[in-house]
């Protein structure tokens, strides 16, 4: 079993592929969970795809007895699951798109979290690194929606830090800026791009939470917005 063994949410998304594949290359076995997945995403020995969701406890439960049953242990943490919605202020959201950017920013982090702790925990050991957004402490209008359940998302990260500081399991929670992703690309085709975030400038940081370098720090929420600061 070969190196470390790392979880990765929404693993062949516009964030997940550079953590994925910066996780590989750092020596880590690492499992992909995805609605949709496979191992072709990745052409590597040390990946291991996990088609599912989270869209329960009882699924991310599921999941991770699936990891512990053929690896053993669960040593990261990467949550990069998530969603966004906006356009409208927050008197003409409706109740459906707000619920459902809590089942994707909140509720998927809320249930993976409940799975993942417990044996972590046993470990005595265990790095958690989540990916949230500049909205979550920025709001702006529009976004109300998805910047507070980013909100709640940072909240949830730096209890789970408190709570689990005394079983030497770190979490933190990163807040990029407007990052370069293909769908971004294609919903601002005129935006200054210059100034986004590369999804490689935040697989790095994610590589170095989860090393020696990053071990003491937890309760961390850390910007990571580029030269759109």
């Amino acid at each position: 079993m070969p190196g470390r063994i790392a979880l990765v949410t929404g693993a062949n998304g516009g964030i997940g592929t550079h953590v994925t594949k910066a996780l590989l290359d750092a020596g880590f076995t690492v499992i992909g969970l995805a609605p949709k997945i496979g191992t072709s995403d990745f052409d590597h020995p040390h990946f291991t795809a996990l088609p599912a969701s989270l869209d329960s406890l009882d699924a991310a439960k599921k999941a991770v007895e699936t990891i512990l049953a053929h690896f053993g242990k669960i040593d990261v943490l990467a949550h990069l699951v998530g969603g966004f919605a906006g356009g409208q202020p927050i008197a003409a959201i409706d109740d459906a798109t707000f619920q459902n950017m809590f089942a994707m920013n909140v509720d998927a982090a809320f249930h993976v979290l409940r799975a993942v702790i417990p044996p972590m925990r046993a470990a005595q050991s265990g790095r958690i690194i989540a990916i949230g957004s500049r909205a979550a402490q920025e709001p702006g209008a529009g976004v109300g929606a998805y910047s507070a359940s980013k909100a709640a998302l940072v909240s949830l990260i730096r209890t789970v830090a408190i709570e689990n500081k005394d079983a030497g399991i770190t979490a933190n929670v990163i807040l990029p800026g407007t990052i370069d992703t293909p769908a971004n690309r294609a919903a601002m085709p005129g935006a200054d791009i210059s100034e986004w975030v590369h999804p490689a400038s935040i697989a790095s940081l994610i590589l170095w939470l989860t090393g020696d370098a990053g071990k003491d720090v937890t309760g961390a929420v850390i910007p990571l917005y580029g030269r759109g600061l």
